[in-house]
């Protein structure tokens, strides 16, 4: 070919590549991935140096995978999910994740986390909003299988007229099937939560599955500053042989279904069955506790909450907001406290008790409609303290929570001035036996 001569395609279109230079060297795409060393746990939380970077929410839940030795993925795509199992599918690419695929639809991937952990492998995978509910039959059946896995739930918009946007109330439907559920606030909560939740979820007195929680979008989607271990260390793999029930192969069938026929046809032993198992499940959410203290730190936080006469009670995004409520209440001379729940199953019972006692007004402002914090404080210190419950502010449908409205609570609930954010039937007051009698019916 002369010098003048033009390659071209079979179109007869010049080609102007340029051909790459051969590599001397392949570089191996999974060589970073086969020199993570592993580090135990009390290690990997507690004494590993940290370094801070500004990431999303939805890349936070990618390091925390990362250093968490996941055997398997499986994602199916939704709002605001997606991106985040996205990410998990590049470090699958990547060779720290050791399968992942993309399932056929919700109940498909819960069924095959469920065969995942069954076998004995650490399972992950992520849902929101909707995607949540279809897939919750199979979800609701993993703690009754004693399934350890760690799913992670972007709250979005469940109910009608549908949305894509931050509402949590489907945290509701997740509180009493078993699982240990948590809430994060930020970026750092999800990188913190999802890592020690694998840890907490293998545990031999729990062997359950955990639920990260966060409200899709405020946390996924944005970005905040995030401590992280380097990112050449991770967890220890799953040892399934020390789970409370034996993984499935060809001698032991999955725990806890009823297969014999005299079993199925008496009704006494299926009831006395299944009573059994779940006060089993429930007695492991609870053996958790020690557990989420070690790795997490606790079931809440508490702040500024020694002096204070007015506490306000929050979880998730609610938390960040409340945090700016407690500041301004300051300005305006109110010793305000806050208190962050962490985890939800277990719920911090006794450590609200604690501190709730000297409390004279309690606001629990929310994400959602129903109120579902709310109830549950109520709950908790019903008998343990004379404050009055302000169960709201609430906002929904992807609306942000202005903080004025948290501080107008404080101050209307101080100086006994109806609400006009929060109606009659979510205000507890005080020890009138017939005002917390009417406020417990009506939650």
């Amino acid at each position: 070919m002369s010098e003048t001569e033009v390659k071209t395609n079979p179109q007869g279109d010049p080609i102007t590549s340029v051909a790459p230079a051969p590599s001397a060297s392949k570089k191996d795409p999974h060589g970073e991935a086969k020199r993570q060393r592993v580090v135990t746990p009390e290690y990997m939380f507690y004494e590993a140096p940290r370094t801070k970077e500004f990431i999303t929410g939805s890349e936070a839940a990618k390091e925390a995978i990362r250093r968490s030795n996941v055997d398997l993925a499986i994602a199916y795509p939704i709002t605001p999910q997606s991106e985040t199992m996205q990410l998990v599918g590049v470090l699958y690419g990547e060779g720290y994740v050791k399968e992942y695929y993309r399932g056929e639809e919700e109940v498909g991937v819960m069924a095959a986390i469920a065969g995942g952990s069954r076998s004995g492998v650490r399972c992950y995978t992520a849902t929101a909003g909707p995607g949540t509910l279809r897939g919750l039959e199979g979800i609701a059946s993993w703690p009754g299988h004693r399934l350890p896995a760690v799913a992670m739930f972007t709250c979005r918009v469940v109910n009608a007229p549908l949305a894509i946007q931050p509402d949590n109330i489907e945290v509701s439907y997740l509180l009493n099937c078993g699982m240990i559920v948590f809430h994060a606030e930020n970026q750092q909560d999800m990188f913190d939560f999802t890592m020690a939740g694998f840890t907490i979820s293998e545990m031999n007195d729990v062997t359950l599955p955990v639920g990260v929680c966060c409200d899709g979008f405020f946390v996924t989607h944005a970005r905040g500053y995030v401590r992280m271990q380097d990112r050449g260390i991770k967890l220890p793999p799953r040892e399934a042989w020390r789970g409370a029930v034996p993984v499935l192969d060809a001698e032991n069938p999955p725990a806890r279904l009823s297969r014999d026929a005299p079993v199925q046809k008496s009704n006494f032993m299926a009831y006395n069955i299944h009573a059994v198992w779940q006060q089993e499940v429930w007695a492991a959410v609870e053996r958790s506790r020690k557990y989420i203290d070690r790795y997490m730190g606790g079931l809440l936080t508490a702040e500024n909450v020694d002096d204070a006469e007015v506490l306000i009670i929050a979880s998730g995004s609610a938390a960040a907001q409340s945090r700016e409520a407690v500041r301004l209440c300051k300005e305006k001379g109110m010793k305000v406290g806050l208190i962050k729940v962490r985890s939800l199953r277990p719920f911090p019972t006794k450590e609200l008790r604690q501190l709730c006692g000297k409390a004279k007004l309690i606001v629990v402002p929310e994400f959602n409609y129903v109120g579902w914090l709310a109830k549950e404080v109520a709950t908790a210190i019903y008998g343990f303290s004379n404050a009055k419950i302000i169960g709201g502010p609430r906002v929904y449908g992807g609306q942000s929570m202005p903080v004025e409205l948290i501080v107008d609570e404080v101050e209307s609930g101080v100086s006994g001035k109806k609400s006009t954010n929060v109606a009659m039937s979510q205000i507890m007051g005080g020890v009138n036996p017939e005002e917390v009698a009417h406020f417990m019916r009506s939650i």
